[in-house]
């Protein structure tokens, strides 16, 4: 059974620094992409971080230059290093893994969300 596990959410003050983790187990298939998505009260579910599995990555620009997205591909988990955290990065974060079970099938796993607080 897959599973990804969160940690790293919690209460901090603005301009403080975070790092999430998400260890994925129970993968039997390659991991191909893995991503951090948010949620805030109200407002969709929208992507901030991207990286491919060769190491690319790509940011939401409202997190560009403040936040870092890495990986462990040994231990199947992705992280998102948050500096300079402003009061409208509140949010439920949630880590997806994008697996190839085929060359053209892709199958997509969250998260259970782990929620960031940043206080004004």
């Amino acid at each position: 059974q897959v599973q990804l596990v969160e940690s790293g959410g919690g209460l901090v003050q603005a301009g403080g620094s975070l790092r999430l983790s998400c260890a994925a187990s129970g993968i039997t298939f390659s991991i191909n992409a893995m991503a951090w998505y948010r949620q805030a009260p109200g407002k969709q579910r929208e992507l901030v971080a991207h990286i491919s599995s060769g190491g690319s990555t790509n940011y939401a620009d409202s997190v560009k230059g403040r936040f870092t997205i890495s990986r462990d591909n040994a231990e199947s988990t992705v992280y998102l290093q948050m500096n300079s955290l402003k009061p409208e990065d509140t949010a439920v974060y949630y880590c997806n893994v994008v697996v190839d079970a085929t060359t053209s099938i892709k199958y997509a796993y969250w998260g259970q969300g782990t929620q960031v607080t940043v206080s004004s």
